[in-house]
């Protein structure tokens, strides 16, 4: 048995790396000042501010460059310069963020279906959460900080749990999905309510089978580089806020009101596509990027349809 084995600790291939963070540059770039021990307080409160804090977007991959996972590199690019990322640059992040702080996080994958009905790969991150009072109450926390619309607090794993925050609301459900003829796997779907009514969709489903960086690195690199991924086709760019959620879609951009569910859509001229970045976004680049980015969605074609985002 190895010491990692025999103290319960992550073995060298299976942490995330929490001891490299620059913690106090990470919670000054998503606004966290208060209480950093490993409470489920503490959690909500990370949670919200990095979903506030940092946006989703796959521009480098749209700009030719590849998507590293290393943590050195996702400070350089989160922290220090102020960008965002998807899914496995968030999740990858905000492990290395919890683990530092004491907390116990697993790695998950899921399947986006975006109420599709179809059976995708599994190519979005999330992460399995224990806290300080996980060992007396087994309250456990599913976080998804990197979905785009993601939720703005992590939800219990427990089937049917919800949260609302700020009037976004999500919940998980339990079901079993065959193996085969008499053998059931157990699979969680997380769902949103659009809108004011009872319209809920699925937005993503997972398994509880651990995944480590490793894992992450290879549904990374068919994410990125896959012709038939969206993130290879066109800029995909989310941030939520308290009351609006933004989206930009190539060069369309949404607009969409937390209260009634209502949408507003403008198109853009590909030369205005970095100002909106800068100022709804808050993703800044530089005049060479904002150039070739421009230029890239010149480049898209006119009728290409806005697809589903897969991590």
């Amino acid at each position: 048995m190895t010491d990692a084995e025999s103290t319960g600790e992550p073995g060298p291939d299976r942490g995330w790396d929490g001891a490299e963070l620059d913690l106090e540059a990470y919670l000054a770039r998503i606004g966290h000042a208060g209480d950093r021990s490993p409470t489920e307080a503490t959690l909500r409160a990370l949670h919200r501010a990095h979903v506030l804090g940092v946006p989703f977007e796959n521009l480098e991959i749209v700009l030719g460059r590849p998507v590293p996972l290393d943590l050195p590199a996702l400070q350089d690019k989160i922290v220090r310069r102020a960008r965002g990322g998807y899914c496995f640059e968030h999740a990858r992040l905000f492990a290395a963020a919890l683990e530092r702080l004491g907390f116990g996080v697993g790695g998950l994958t899921s399947r986006v279906g975006m109420g599709s009905g179809r059976v995708r790969p599994a190519t979005h991150a999330v992460l399995r959460v224990e806290t300080a009072e996980t060992a007396e109450t087994g309250r456990v926390w599913i976080c998804d900080v990197g979905f785009g619309g993601s939720p703005l607090e992590p939800l219990e794993l427990a089937d049917g749990a919800r949260t609302s925050g700020d009037g976004w609301e999500f919940r998980l459900e339990r079901t079993a999905t065959p193996l085969g003829a008499t053998a059931e796997a157990e699979e969680w779907t997380l769902h949103e309510r659009r809108g004011a009514g009872e319209d809920w969709s699925d937005l993503h489903a997972f398994t509880l089978n651990p995944q480590y960086a490793i894992d992450w690195a290879v549904g990374n690199h068919y994410v990125s580089t896959h012709p038939r991924s969206p993130f290879v086709r066109r800029p995909i760019v989310q941030r939520t806020g308290p009351d609006v959620r933004q989206a930009l879609y190539g060069a369309t951009w949404v607009t969409t009101a937390r209260a009634d569910g209502s949408r507003l859509t403008r198109e853009l001229k590909p030369r205005e596509v970095p100002e909106v970045l800068g100022d709804v976004f808050g993703i800044g680049l530089d005049a060479a990027d904002a150039e070739a980015l421009a230029g890239a969605v010149e480049r898209l074609p006119a009728d290409g349809p806005v697809g589903v985002p897969a991590g």
